[in-house]
């Protein structure tokens, strides 16, 4: 292999944990299929049509499966209607009330979730499962470390009391011979999720839904997030996600997209990587790397090629960050003082002005993809 060739291999691929597939409206989840995306409403999922209008802005930056509270019968019987507005599977979030299930699960739910510190009467958890096995919809059993069953809450690690939860309120699900569920086992403790999503891992075969609960406002919850759910999925752990933010859900979409590209999950198309500027750099990179962010995500073209492969672009802001530091990328640029050397492969094209940069540089990206 050519030195220059040696950065340009194919990224290595994640063994996955093996799991059975479980679908949720029309997604797959599990190890055969993408990992999802998901996100929650932050409306009175009463209202129809806010809830609707926030689901269906949600699904345009990329969630695949959208999660409501539920916590009145008004709110479960929306779920029809709201239904019949969006496109995307709609799952119905229960604490403490299974009737809600019951109605959710009549009024077309995708998939319900239940946590096993709120709903714990044997009777109640086969009235869900018995209607959930009618309509045959999933659910999910989600652990959360805030809220446990008292016989749970009792010694150990924070992990091993999740884990303990899980098993035991698992052992209901088998009696009855309902395998249709997905699994998430949330803290705000990023250790102690890890930890106990690692424990779980070799328990069982279901799906896994990752996830930092309570994560905190953006700055910190894109960190939290990113450690813990990126950690799970560079060790083939997770097969749906949600990255939870204090704010606007919009937020979380993008963080998640971000997470499953830096691990290697998934691609979405064309990705941006770009050095961090430093005393060589003589071009406002900054605004340079913006512009192309922009621009690229304007353009479906460049979002919608073969995300098997992505489309990489570097942007780098001197000589010694140029084709050598980032050979790794299909196409690129890199300045010095008033020129930029653009690059493909490896190999220099051509010498464009600054102000000329940018477009030259989707011209090549457009090139690039068509020669694919």
């Amino acid at each position: 292999m050519h030195p220059r060739d040696e950065g340009r291999r194919t990224r290595d691929v994640i063994k996955r944990r093996k799991t059975r597939t479980v679908t949720v409206g029309g997604v797959n989840i599990g190890s055969g299929h993408p990992v999802s995306i998901q996100s929650m409403a932050k409306t009175d999922t009463a209202d129809v049509d806010a809830t609707s209008e926030q689901i269906n802005s949600l699904e345009k930056r990329g969630c695949e499966i959208v999660r409501v509270a539920v916590q009145h019968m008004e709110e479960a019987k929306a779920i029809g209607e709201i239904k019949k507005r969006i496109n995307i599977p709609i799952v119905a979030d229960i604490h403490f009330d299974y009737r809600l299930g019951l109605e959710s699960i009549k009024h077309g739910v995708d998939k319900i979730r239940i946590n096993p510190g709120n709903i714990t009467k044997k009777n109640e958890i086969d009235s869900i499962i018995s209607a959930a096995q009618d309509k045959n919809i999933p659910i999910r059993i989600g652990v959360n470390s805030g809220s446990l069953p008292e016989v749970a809450a009792q010694k150990g690690t924070a992990a091993d009391m999740m884990a303990d939860s899980l098993l035991k309120y698992l052992e209901y699900f088998n009696e009855r011979n309902f395998e249709n569920i997905i699994i998430s086992l949330k803290s705000s403790d990023v250790s102690a999720t890890v930890e106990v999503y690692r424990k779980m891992a070799v328990e069982c075969d279901y799906p896994f839904h990752l996830g930092v609960t309570a994560a905190g406002p953006p700055v910190d919850g894109i960190i939290r997030s990113s450690v813990g759910i990126g950690t799970l999925l560079l060790e083939g752990i997770g097969d749906t996600i949600r990255v939870s933010l204090t704010g606007d859900p919009s937020g979380e979409i993008d963080t998640a997209r971000r997470i499953l590209v830096s691990a290697g999950a998934r691609s979405f198309g064309t990705e941006i990587i770009s050095c961090p500027t430093c005393g060589r750099c003589q071009v406002d990179l900054v605004s340079l790397v913006k512009e192309l962010q922009e621009k690229l995500e304007r353009n479906t073209r460049y979002a919608a090629h073969n995300t098997k492969k992505p489309l990489i672009v570097a942007v780098m802001g001197c000589e010694v960050n140029g084709p050598g530091e980032a050979r790794s990328a299909d196409v690129g640029i890199a300045f010095g003082s008033k020129k930029g050397a653009l690059f493909r492969q490896g190999e220099i094209v051509k010498t464009v002005d600054v102000d000329q940069a940018i477009e030259e540089l989707l011209a090549l990206i457009e090139e690039e993809l068509n020669s694919r």
